[in-house]
């Protein structure tokens, strides 16, 4: 996400962070329909399962959820459709590549509001090894209690 001032998040996918390593990020644009614009400004979206799928040289967001809108009537969208996302020719390439690579995929990690344009941010991801997940938690484990450890020790200053 950028520096933009008038900048808020609406979904985050924290599973990925857990799931894969992320190599790369990149903000693109979405588009999405009328209904779908209301329902993510209200927080409505998914994105545990998304993922980013390229064909006839576009990229798709796949299999993220946005619930229908509230106050939509029988012209609602419908929740898993493929929505295509807003990248360069040379964005589009790179990420293509890359992820034909072993091993490689390309996930969804936020979706946010900046100015009045709805962004998602996508990351080029491998993913963790079961090993990966222990030593990742247990360097959180270390620094939660290297954080309590100073707390108290400034607390006895």
């Amino acid at each position: 996400m950028s520096d933009h001032p008038h900048t808020r998040q609406l979904a985050s996918n924290r599973r990925a962070f857990h799931e894969y390593h992320i190599h790369e990020r990149l903000e693109a644009g979405l588009v999405l329909m009328g209904t779908e614009v209301k329902a993510a400004r209200a927080g409505k979206v998914q994105l545990k399962d998304g993922f980013v799928e390229f064909r006839d040289g576009q990229a798709y967001l796949m299999a993220v959820h946005i619930s229908p809108y509230s106050h939509g009537n029988r012209e609602n969208h419908e929740p898993e459709r493929p929505r295509k996302l807003l990248l360069n020719r040379r964005e589009i390439d790179r990420f293509a590549g890359r992820s034909v690579a072993k091993g490689y995929t390309v996930v969804p990690l936020k979706v946010y509001l900046k100015g009045n344009h709805i962004k998602v941010e996508i990351g080029l991801a491998q993913g963790k090894k079961l090993y990966d997940k222990r030593q990742a938690a247990r360097e959180r484990v270390l620094d939660r209690e290297a954080a309590e450890a100073m707390k108290d020790a400034n607390l006895r200053r």
